[in-house]
């Protein structure tokens, strides 16, 4: 057998080699034979562990020494996984799927990464990410039960079908194990908080012909409140003056939004509230009112979290050499996560939160906000968000032989996600009587403006609420969302199907027939305009799906292998048919013993998400220029003309599935024993991507035609006029808007790895390291538009060009110790994000490179056990300043945090079976 070139990583994770073997034998002599095992990205059982297309692998024994205690916290740490997620303590998260975290290759979106356990679907996180697209939650991916994780960076449809255009994510749980281990970890920061705790039992046993992997893990995590950290605990933390004034918990307005004087008094009998902080405070410009410095620490960094997790395969051997498997997970989660206190403005039957109204008792026209401070809500714990969430997948069937060198493996798959997430709200009709009482009629002012009239005493909006006034309008909206997929699959392999010059080939045949669906179950409440300052939409739909593949490994040469793969997809819903081929092809030649040159091309494609598809009628806030009135009155500029409207969004069932191509080529090259050097480009084009119709373009769109610069009877004219809402006397309102297919995004840059092996005389170290740089990342909203790029200054986006990863690990008999360290390339300011920076301005559009270390050190204390210390951020690293950042927590919580340094310790024990 010929000493073929192999990452080390990949060596360790697939061969079963000891942590203290070379990554190479010598080039004569005790080349080890490989058994042949399933890599993702191919169906083909081989002996060679690296393939035309880099895949990366990070074992159970990496993750504990890296210090990771959470799946997101591994995928995090890997530099191919540059999109912009959400944490924790992401708004729109907890708005949207709340306890629920996301993976992000290339940063091309979380639906564009195909997550994979044991190499099959699981059903997605049963909430729309960001209100838009499915994804599937790592969050409830159980660490424990890793044996490792195995990562294709590019278009891989061709053996997995949709999804998979930035890559796949495939999680391999144990299922091999030799007497029982019991993992018991607890970890706290120094900072205070973060307290968690973690215990898990894999064991297993064999019983003639019947064989059983089982695993159990138990999970706990207490929340860590803003208020916790002193970067985040006040608006006095905020960068600028302005932005350090006390938030606004009392705010009375007139029409002109200068804010009417409640008086020192007034604030001092409030002071008591919201833990002692509300105070008379003033804002610059706009005046005084009773406001508190603190009440903006109220949310969570990290999550409530108790949460359970079971895993067995199982499997019986029957005579004739068939096997039946079964593979069962199930998890249960609660999870509690705030984001801020509750709120309320007057808000109009229709939804209108304006806010403005006349008011009999002061003869003017006022605007009133409050937000209720914890000893109203009875606590904060009342005012968090509750999501449970109940995951089970169970995967069963045959596998065997079929006849000489044919094998064969047929399954049935079904996986399920089920939440009941609870948001606490306000009632704004009864909030609006409480504070307002009841509408006394109308008020039409000398500019032709209309207002509802009331006759409030403002001093009921300077009165604190009891606990039954509080309850009185508050409520919880209770959805139960949830998430199927199942799926039929026959996979036929042959590694031997016939001779060719450089061996034999092998081949695979694939296929597939399913049914995915989902529903959002929302409260029918939260569809209608009930609730203070939310109206959600309503989702649900199915669709069927079949797909045939195959897949050749060509043997060419005993230095050259070629293979290729082809599938069809085709997927039924709403009495739509979507057919989908894709294809895919790769090349390794080895040289030279140390040298494999690969290379690899392939297309994918994605269905169109079930949401963007069936999502029901909502509503949300935002504003834009109102391009008719500012052309009708001949104005230069149309800034002057922004009005706030309502956005209306329903799915569209005409939608085309995305489609991508994408290549690689690279080498491995292992100059001497223990060192493997790795180097691939990668590129990724990806069309037809699903994005939100622009209320830019159709307001642009209706001017024009309104105005006769466009044919008024056109499709464009027809279609932008039907979309624009306007009030009695024309003023803007609401624009309705659609998921459409119209963007293109593309992105290439190279992966860089490292593995080295050192032996001395004091023990063996290990050198391991992974660099990717992005060369260009573009995106074009639709054909013709300028093309962005992400990585410029004022783009709006928020990515970091670079990300690095590397461990040093030294072994020496019972004690072993790893030093890991990340660095995340520099990333946009808060101005350039929002697309405000000032390139006069002197100041630097970007926040510079960060680095984070991590330690880990263990011991075997014997044979069967072993302790080990992890410490988690050194340095004691917070986010970096950005002197831009003026709203809160006035850093970027999609790539920081301010949890500090933790500390876990770990001890492991196992009883029966073979040495740790």
């Amino acid at each position: 057998m010929r000493k073929q070139a192999m990452a080390w990583s990949i060596q360790l994770a697939l061969m079963g080699v000891a942590a203290t073997a070379g990554a190479q034998a010598p080039a004569a002599s005790g080349v080890q034979q490989l058994d042949t095992v399933q890599v993702t990205g191919s169906r083909i059982p081989r002996a060679q562990v690296e393939g035309p297309a880099p895949v990366t692998v990070i074992t159970a024994e990496q993750i504990q020494a890296s210090g990771f205690t959470s799946v997101p916290d591994v995928l995090r740490s890997m530099s191919q996984n540059g999109g912009e997620t959400q944490s924790q303590q992401s708004s729109s998260g907890a708005d949207f799927s709340p306890g629920a975290q996301q993976v992000d290759l290339r940063g091309l979106g979380p639906n564009h990464t195909l997550v994979l356990v044991n190499g099959r679907r699981i059903a997605d996180f049963p909430m729309p990410f960001q209100g838009r697209s499915n994804f599937t939650d790592v969050s409830n991916i159980p660490i424990g039960m890793i044996e490792r994780i195995e990562v294709l960076t590019g278009s891989a449809s061709a053996i997995y079908g949709s999804d998979a255009i930035a890559g796949v994510v495939n999680f391999i749980l144990k299922k091999h194990v030799d007497g029982t281990t019991v993992d018991v970890r607890m970890g706290t920061a120094t900072e205070g908080g973060a307290d968690s705790f973690d215990i898990s039992l894999a064991s297993g046993f064999d019983a003639g012909r019947f064989s059983a992997v089982y695993s159990l893990e138990l999970q706990s995590q207490t929340p860590l409140w803003a208020y916790e950290r002193s970067q985040q605990d006040s608006t006095l933390d905020a960068p600028t003056e302005s932005a350090r004034a006390a938030r606004r918990a009392y705010l009375r307005t007139d029409y002109n939004d200068d804010y009417l004087d409640p008086g020192q008094a007034t604030c001092d009998a409030l002071a008591g509230q919201n833990r002692g902080s509300t105070q008379y405070a003033e804002r610059p410009r706009y005046g005084f009112y009773c406001g508190s410095d603190r009440s903006i620490g109220y949310g969570t960094i990290l999550s409530k979290r108790r949460g359970v997790n079971g895993y067995a395969s199982l499997n019986y051997a029957f005579d004739n050499g068939t096997t039946w498997f079964a593979d069962v997970q199930m998890g249960y989660h609660d999870i509690a996560l705030m984001r801020d206190v509750t709120q309320w403005g007057r808000m109009a039957a229709d939804g209108n939160e304006d806010g403005y109204f006349y008011n009999q008792a002061t003869d003017q026209v006022e605007f009133w906000q409050r937000q209720f401070s914890p000893e109203e809500m009875g606590g904060l714990r009342n005012g968090m968000i509750r999501s449970t969430q109940k995951t089970f997948s169970v995967t069963t069937g045959f596998k065997g032989s079929l006849g000489p060198n044919w094998d064969y493996e047929a399954s049935l798959s079904h996986s399920q996600y089920q939440s009941s997430i609870r948001w606490p709200q306000i009632i704004a009709s009864k909030a609006n009587a409480l504070f307002l009482g009841e509408q006394l009629g109308e008020y039409t002012d000398d500019d032709d403006n209309v207002f509802p009239v009331f006759n409030a005493d403002p001093a009921r909006l300077y009165r604190p609420l009891s606990r039954a006034e509080y309850d009185s309008i508050a409520a919880k909206t209770t959805y139960t969302p949830k998430s199927r997929t199942d799926t039929a699959a026959l996979t036929l392999t042959n590694g031997e199907l016939f001779e060719l010059p450089g061996g034999k080939a092998g081949f695979a045949a694939t296929a597939e027939f399913g049914n995915q669906s989902y529903a959002l179950n929302p409260d029918p409440l939260a569809t209608e305009y009930y609730y203070y300052s939310w109206k959600d939409s309503d989702g649900h739909g199915s669709r069927n799906r079949w797909a045939t593949a195959a897949e050749l490994r060509l043997p060419l040469h005993d230095t050259l292998n070629v293979s290729v793969a082809g599938r069809y997809d085709q997927y039924r819903y709403s009495g739509n048919s979507i057919g989908k081929a894709t294809w895919s092809g790769g090349i390794e030649w080895r040289p030279i013993d140390s040298l494999l040159v690969r290379g690899s091309y392939g297309t994918a494609f994605r269905a169109p998400d079930l949401h963007y598809v069936y999502a029901g009628p909502g509503n949300d806030e935002t504003s834009n220029n109102d391009y008719y009135a500012c052309q009708l009155d001949g104005a230069d500029d149309c800034s002057d003309y922004e009005e706030n409207l309502i956005r209306t969004r329903e799915g569209n069932r005409q939608l085309d599935p995305e489609t991508s191509t994408s290549w690689s080529a690279g080498f491995v090259w292992s100059p001497a024993v223990g060192l493997d050097l790795s180097v691939d480009w990668f590129d990724i084009d990806m069309r037809d991507q699903v994005k939100d119709m622009d209320v830019g373009t159709i307001l642009r769109d209706e001017a024009a035609c309104r105005l006769g610069a466009a044919d008024a009877n056109s499709p464009t004219c027809v279609d932008a006029i039907s979309r624009v809402t306007r009030t009695s006397d024309g003023r803007l309102y609401g624009v309705h808007v659609n998921p459409v297919n119209i963007a293109r995004e593309t992105t290439q840059g190279i992966d860089v790895g490292l593995r080295y092996r050192l032996t001395t005389g004091i023990g063996d170290f290990i050198l391991s390291g992974n660099h990717t740089w992005v060369k260009t990342h573009d995106f074009q909203q639709f054909d013709g538009d300028v093309v962005e790029d992400k990585f410029a200054v004022n783009s709006g986006f928020d990515i970091p060009r670079t990300k690095t990863s590397a461990s040093i690990t030294w072994e020496n008999d019972a004690w072993s110790a790893t030093l890991y360290g990340s660095r995340l390339g520099k990333l946009p300011t808060y101005d350039s994000y929002d697309q405000s920076f000032d390139p006069e301005s002197g100041d630097s559009p970007w926040i510079g490179a960060t680095y984070r270390y991590n330690v880990s050190v263990q011991y075997r204390v014997d044979d069967h056990s072993r302790v080990s210390l992890s410490v988690v951020n050194v340095g004691n690293k917070m986010p970096p300043k950005d002197a831009t950042y003026t709203s809160y927590p006035y850093y970027d919580v999609s790539w920081f945090d301010t949890v500090g340094r933790t500390l876990n310790l770990q001890y492991t024990h196992k009883f029966g079976g073979t040495a740790l």
